[in-house]
């Protein structure tokens, strides 16, 4: 069955362009267009599209106020946002992606127009197919039967030391996140008491995005949050957000203090910033007295740097997959092995408390 994909823009241009990459694809069908949100919402109906492509800023009704119509009316249409590099429109995003957009991507601003056109392409092509994917093992999912009287699922086990090294409570925490993770960060990052140590998180984005998810996040959580600044001293209670398009690593500074580097190193796993190159900083800085955390996205960025702080005797921590977006990022740690605690998402902020306190 065909991927059935509503393309919604104001401007003819992008309808068109993304219209045709998506009519390119193997298994996908446009099945109509929108120029508005207003339009969007009456053709959603009648055309029944298992995913939306939405771009942000509209007439009459924008990007984020379809989507919580959408959400609301159609909780099962998937959609990817197309929005600007600008500080507003990276707000708008960051808001629809905590409302549980699948994923965005930004509209390229290249001066030849068949370089945006492949930028496009290179962009939309691997989110349609993961959720595509996504699609079908919904469907099993549901088609499975469970048998009357099953129990419910066991919860998940507890938090186990890693290694005989193990001496003592977690001093620091790394989180690694792509693909839904805005919206899984805003469910269990307010969760966090103060623990008087430092968290850091790597989360797949560009520039200007991460800003706005550490402000955003800023106004929810107890922890303070922010975008990491080059050669910054590490402070507790602090949650320090990869800058987009630059990696993050944590180093030894001056009398014993710890410090964050902001680096322009090459990419990791086609990613900048990358978990692994965040991962194998902490597991050096911290060794055993750290947490690990992988959490929803695609590809496998993370594993390696998991395998690094579990050889350290770290605790390793990995999102489950009903509760994942994607389920690619955590799948690819826990079949290498380097998972200690599997856990949905709602128990995650228990798990790194227990590792902790």
């Amino acid at each position: 069955m065909n991927l059935r994909v509503l393309v919604v823009d104001d401007t003819i241009m992008y309808r068109k362009v993304v219209g045709d990459i998506l009519a390119e694809m193997p298994g996908v069908e446009v099945v109509g267009t929108a120029n508005n949100g207003k339009i969007a919402l009456t053709r959603i109906a009648s055309l029944k599209p298992d995913l939306i492509t939405l771009d942000v800023e509209m007439p009459i009704m924008n990007g984020l106020e379809t989507l919580e119509e959408i959400q609301k009316t159609y909780p099962d249409v998937g959609v990817i946002m197309l929005s600007t590099l600008t500080k507003r429109g990276s707000e708008i995003t960051m808001r629809a992606l905590e409302l549980g957009a699948f994923d965005f991507i930004t509209k390229p601003d290249a001066q030849v127009m068949q370089e945006n056109v492949q930028l496009l392409r290179s962009a939309l092509g691997p989110r349609i197919k993961v959720y595509a994917k996504r699609m079908e093992l919904r469907a099993l999912l549901k088609q499975r039967p469970r048998p009357v009287g099953a129990p419910a699922p066991a919860p998940a086990a507890p938090a186990v030391l890693a290694s005989s090294r193990r001496m003592g409570k977690s001093k620091a925490v790394a989180i690694g996140i792509s693909t839904g993770g805005p919206n899984a960060l805003t469910k269990m990052l307010p969760q966090l008491p103060k623990l008087g140590v430092p968290i850091f998180v790597v989360q797949h984005m560009p520039p200007v995005f991460t800003k706005s998810l550490a402000e955003s996040l800023d106004a929810k959580c107890q922890y303070e949050v922010r975008e990491a600044e080059n050669n910054e001293i590490v402070r507790p209670d602090v949650i320090y957000i990869a800058p987009g398009a630059k990696h993050m690593r944590v180093a030894s500074g001056t009398g014993g203090a710890k410090i964050i580097q902001v680096t322009d190193d090459p990419p990791e796993n086609n990613c900048k910033p990358a978990v692994d190159y965040m991962f194998r900083s902490v597991a050096r800085e911290y060794g055993a007295l750290s947490t690990g955390v992988i959490m929803t996205g695609m590809g496998g960025d993370g594993t390696l740097g998991l395998k690094v702080l579990k050889s350290f005797g770290a605790v390793t921590i990995g999102q489950d997959e009903e509760s994942c977006v994607v389920y690619g990022m955590p799948k690819m740690a826990v079949e290498a092995g380097v998972v200690d605690v599997v856990s949905p998402l709602q128990m995650i902020a228990s798990e790194i408390i227990r590792t902790v306190r």
